[in-house]
């Protein structure tokens, strides 16, 4: 099965790069590296450059719009994702499962890059690997990436320097912002994933989660993205198959069954001493799930709102 999911990418990217200036992005093409997009480094970029580059994080098999929604009574926009494909765009591609550390930088890495990389072990469990000629990353990071960085992501893709498509951008941007926010269905799907559950059952996924304020450096972009997530995201999964599992692992899915819930992320992370590797990996999810078993009808549900935390996060 190849699902082309880096063939995909590009060609909506291409789309992107007829209108870099409506979007507010910068094109660098060096024919000694590869191809590098900015949006939101050195680039201004905006709301619809955040969308489309959380659509081109999952190689365009998912739907991003941003939605009315209220956060504690005030009028506040959402991110929404819908996709039939959440295996594939959100697992395959969205995760940011490959951190990227070559020499002094530092990055982490989503996008369907990964799929060709298939250095996690959940490509592994889930059987998929894909060969492409070209790759495409994103990339949350502050800095520029080198060549050495090209270079490295080559030699794990198997293609040249110069068929490495990278997109980058900081949390602290508009577009950045936007991107992590649209990942409350990808939140949804991996911690199943890490539960154990046949992910492959879960047939179509929709999820909102408030986006963010902009924040003023990339600590605080993390704190208030990953609040949005955890305790403002709302995902609905169709999933088929009996009842009973379904019952059981609902109670497990929302951010609420950690005991690091409870205050704004930031805070978890300075706890943690600015490790994501010390904080308890079942704290990140949506707040509130919702499983359609699409076999029997029956409808399953766990998790709650915490919309003092995010107006704590958000306005204080």
């Amino acid at each position: 099965m190849n699902l082309e999911l880096n063939d995909r990418a590009i060609q909506l990217l291409e789309d992107v790069l007829e209108s870099v200036d409506d979007f507010r992005i910068i094109h660098h093409d060096d024919p000694d590296t590869g191809v590098l997009v900015d949006f939101g480094i050195d680039a201004e970029g905006g709301l619809d450059a955040g969308q489309v580059l959380a659509a081109i994080c999952m190689a365009g098999m998912a739907e991003v719009a941003i939605v009315p929604g209220q956060v504690d009574g005030m009028s506040w926009p959402h991110v929404s994702v819908c996709t039939d494909f959440p295996v594939a765009s959100c697992l395959f591609s969205q995760y940011a499962g490959w951190q990227l550390s070559v020499g002094k930088y530092f990055a982490m890495g989503s996008g369907p890059m990964r799929a060709a990389a298939g250095t996690e072990g959940l490509f592994d469990k889930l059987w998929y690997r894909e060969q492409a000629e070209q790759v495409l990353g994103v990339l949350e990071t502050s800095k520029l990436p080198s060549p050495d960085v090209f270079e490295h992501i080559a030699t794990a893709t198997g293609v040249a320097a110069t068929d490495v498509v990278l997109l980058v951008a900081p949390t602290s941007s508009m577009a950045g912002n936007l991107q992590v926010v649209a990942r409350s269905v990808e939140t949804a799907m991996h911690k199943l994933y890490e539960l154990g559950f046949d992910v492959q059952r879960v047939r179509s996924g929709f999820g909102t989660a408030p986006l963010a304020p902009v924040a003023a450096n990339d600590l605080q972009g993390i704190g208030r993205t990953n609040d949005a997530i955890l305790y403002g995201a709302q995902v609905t999964l169709c999933v088929n198959g009996d009842d009973d599992t379904l019952s059981d692992v609902v109670k497990k899915l929302p951010a609420c069954t950690s005991d690091a819930y409870g205050q704004p992320f930031l805070e978890v992370f300075e706890a943690a001493g600015r490790d994501f590797y010390k904080i308890d990996k079942m704290l990140f999810s949506p707040a509130e799930i919702v499983l359609h078993n699409v076999d029997t009808g029956r409808v399953h549900h766990a998790g709650k709102l915490a919309p003092e935390i995010l107006r704590r996060s958000f306005l204080g």
